[in-house]
Parts: C-alpha cells; structure tokens; sequence
C-alpha cells in the first residue's frame, strides 16, 4: 500500500496483477476457473453475478442463512431474476431435505432453475453451509442449475475446492482472511458459467460489471500486458497480490488449519466465560469469526465501548430480530492467528474483563 504511486500500464504493476491472478486459482482450487479482479467491495460481486448469468424472469434458488443472503436476494431481484428463498433460523445452516424438493419440484416444471446462490459463511451468524454437499445435490438433482457461492467472510478460512466439487461461480472481497484493506471484489468463474454469459439471450444489463469486457482485461493482465476498460485500484492489487502470495507461500491447506485450530482455541476461551455462540453445532461453526449471544444483563451497548477502551474492535448484530442480542469477533488471516502475536488470547482477556466491568460474573 505504500508503494509510490504507478500507472496501470507499469510492467510492475502488470507483473504484480498477473501474478495475483494465478495465485487466486490456487487459493480456490482451479485450474482454469477465471478471475475477475475489479475496483470495488464484496457487493459488486453479487452485481456480477445478477447481472451476468440471470436474465429477467428466469428462477434463482437462495439458501439463506442470515442478513447477506437476504440482500443478495434483493440484488437479484433488482436484475429481474425471480427468486425462491429458502431462509434458515438464526444458529442454523440449510435444510438439504428442502433444498432437494425445491430442486426436484423446479426441474419437473421443465425450467429448472438457473443458479442456486448460497452463502459459505454468513457473517451475520458465523453459521458456516456445507458447500460440497450442496454441489453434489446440484448435480444430482438439477445438473444444469449453477452453483454459486458468497465467500467474503470465507474465503481462504474455510475449505473450498472449486473444481473438485464442481463450483460455478465463488466471490469474495480483499478485506477478511485474504488480508488486505478493502476496495476489491473477487470473483472467480467456471468456464460453464462464461459460456452461460456467451449463450444469453438479451444483453447483459450492466456495463461497469459487464463479464464480457472484463475478460479481455483479465486475459491481458495475465499475460503482463496491461489493456485497459476501466482503472484498475494499482495501489490495493498490489497489496492484495502480497497477502495472498503469502498465504500460497504458508500453504492452502496450512493456512486452513491455522484457522480451524485457532477459532476452536477460540470458541473454547468464550465457552470458559460462560459464554454460548449462535451455531448451533460444531459443524456449522464458522473458522474465521465468531457470533457470541450476550450475557443476560449485558448490553451491546456496556460491551462495545469497554472493548474499544481496551483496544478491540468488536461488532453488534446484524440478523433481522435479533440485532441486539449478540455480538461479533472477528478472527481471520494470519496477523490475527499468528501465535507470537497473541492477538486472540489478548482479545479474550479484552472480553472477560469487559464483561466483568459490566457487571457480569465469568466465574
């Protein structure tokens, strides 16, 4: 982020940008899924996808899990897709058992629908979906349906293997466990989701996020040389590039466990308070934050400004009907979980004092 201010066309920064592009298909897994790498945050990438592969009137599946995939449905809609949502309580991920029927009962209509979008993780409950089940009940099911995952609050936390699993579209943002500050959309693309793009049959209704003049752009960088359709964030890429050449250099595979061992340190020092997360089991836990239910007697409001006073940085809720009632952490990438940092064993001290200065007994 530092670096000294270069034009677009730079060989550094196109070497810096080619590289970034390579190194995310091994985050994710593919050999030739393709990135589109563009200015903007992790809602861009739900334009993308509305915009690109749903044409007006045709049939969306959303598994919703929490606040994101509400709004992701309402972006959908905005595009004209005409959308079925299947909601989860709070603390809970998607029923598969419903998901199927609505599969089943859509493809027997002889329309079967165009994509099914999920989130990986929704950050509004760190309530993490089973996204290789989803797939294979996709294929077996609606095989023609594409598979779209949100990964902002998933992305390099959480195991996803693209083409193994056979994953149509997966989006992320620079800012969660990617390591880097905002201001990138990520988004991978399977070659049958570009051929979807290429058979539409009405324009694309969009230009800024419009697939078919980004690819160009992405295939030149790759190739270190620059082409240009809209300014690319020079600074952000390259920084963006440096945090995940650094994850690939820690290691995929490593990097996840990092995260599992460490969110489960983590949700272990919370329940030693006394305290109870929003998942309601084990294995729909999220590695790379935590949503925690209050303490009865204690406020978002008591809690908050007496962790900001310690130096954390905690957020309230955002799930409809329960704002107030809990509170979220997060713990993602690897300044955050490195152990001779300490940050995570800092932050539960941070908690338990807080909670004891608002009058609770962690005892």
């Amino acid at each position: 982020m530092a670096t000294k201010a270069i034009a677009h066309t730079d060989p550094i920064f196109a070497a810096s940008f080619s590289e970034l592009i390579k190194n995310l298909r091994t985050v994710f897994g593919t050999k030739d899924g393709q990135p589109f790498v563009i200015a903007g945050s992790g809602t861009l990438c739900w334009d993308q996808v509305s915009a690109n592969l749903v044409e007006a009137g045709e049939k969306v599946l959303l598994l919703s899990c929490g606040y994101f995939g509400d709004r992701f449905m309402d972006c959908l809609e905005t595009y004209g897709a005409k959308v079925d949502c299947l909601r989860s309580e709070i603390g809970y991920s998607c029923d598969f058992d419903q998901v199927a029927k609505q599969l089943e009962s859509q493809a027997a209509s002889g329309s079967p629908y165009k994509l099914v979008a999920a989130s990986h993780v929704d950050t509004s409950s760190g309530v993490v979906l089973d996204v290789e089940r989803l797939c294979k009940l996709v294929k077996e099911k609606s095989p023609s349906t594409l598979v779209v995952v949100g990964s902002v609050c998933a992305a390099a936390c959480e195991d996803l293997q693209f083409d193994n699993w056979g994953v149509d579209v997966v989006f992320t943002a620079s800012q969660k466990a990617l390591g880097c500050p905002p201001g990138v959309a990520v988004t991978v693309a399977s070659q049958r989701a570009l051929q979807v793009v290429n058979n539409r049959s009405t324009p694309i209704p969009a230009y800024y996020v419009n697939w078919q003049r980004w690819l160009p752009i992405m295939e030149a960088y790759e190739n270190k040389a620059p082409k240009y359709f809209a300014t690319p964030c020079v600074q952000t890429i390259m920084a963006l590039n440096v945090s995940v050449r650094n994850i690939v250099s820690y290691g995929v595979e490593d990097y996840l466990k990092l995260h599992r061992e460490s969110s489960a340190k983590f949700t272990d020092g919370l329940k030693k308070l006394g305290l109870k997360i929003i998942p309601q089991s084990e294995d729909v836990r999220s590695h790379a934050m935590s949503a925690v239910w209050l303490p009865e007697g204690v406020k978002l409001t008591d809690l908050v400004p007496r962790m900001a006073a310690r130096g954390v940085t905690i957020s309230g809720g955002i799930f409809t009907g329960h704002a107030t009632e809990y509170f979220r952490i997060g713990h993602m990438g690897l300044v955050s979980n490195d152990p001779s940092l300490g940050f995570l064993e800092k932050t539960l001290t941070a908690l338990k004092d807080s909670l004891v200065d608002a009058g609770y007994n962690c005892a």
